[in-house]
């Protein structure tokens, strides 16, 4: 089915857009969906995340929104932005699962997007929200869950998604976009993380 940009969403895309022009020098995005579970079986459950409390239901969560160069990426950079407020970043933990998380993205790679604190969470949970996410749990392939995400969302190709893993656990999907959040062919340093070629991975259910 395709996907439908609602019209509050559409009238962010455009503001976001307009706020383009003043961002850092960059490529484009990756976004980082993290599937929760495992994350919890592999770390969250020694770091007693909060991401990972029985009863939170959580899979896809948002890991980050990464602004990339074609070839490697900027981290940890000098901002003149203020940074977000306690307010701000427990905010984002609807979809990221842990306030923890969204101040760690802001410092390590939202100060590179040239964009306020605000209009980086605005433009990551927009980004996030034009997805749609299929459901996983059980066992596939690395290729199975690439596909599911392709069927999902008619507009991504197969160059603009890739899926990690972490041993026999589905790590990550992670997605490719310009500037303006429309999908777009990974570069090569983004690539060489996928496990494509893999057997069946583990998808712990969500909690």
């Amino acid at each position: 089915m395709p996907v439908m940009i609602k019209p509050y969403l559409a009238a962010l895309v455009l503001a976001l857009a307009a706020r383009t022009a003043a961002a850092q020098d960059f490529d484009y995005y990756l976004l980082a969906l993290s599937w929760t579970p495992s994350f919890c079986a592999a770390e969250g459950d020694a770091r007693a995340s909060h991401q990972c409390e029985p009863g939170r239901g959580l899979g896809f969560t948002l890991h980050g929104l990464w602004p990339q160069y074609e070839e490697g990426w900027p981290e940890f950079c000098d901002s003149a932005a203020r940074d977000p407020s306690r307010r701000e970043t427990a905010a984002m933990a609807d979809i990221m699962g842990d306030a923890g998380l969204a101040w760690y993205q802001w410092k390590k790679h939202g100060r590179c997007s040239g964009l306020s604190a605000r209009d980086y969470f605005d433009r990551a949970r927009l980004a996030y929200a034009l997805l749609a996410l299929p459901e996983a749990g059980g066992a596939a392939t690395a290729a199975e869950v690439e596909a599911g995400f392709l069927a999902a969302n008619p507009d991504l190709s197969p160059e603009a998604v890739i899926v990690t893993c972490r041993g026999d656990l589905l790590r990550e999907v992670r997605i490719c976009l310009d500037r303006d959040l429309t999908p777009r062919p990974c570069g090569p340093d983004v690539l060489n993380d996928a496990c494509r070629d893999r057997g069946p991975l583990d998808l712990p259910p969500p909690r």
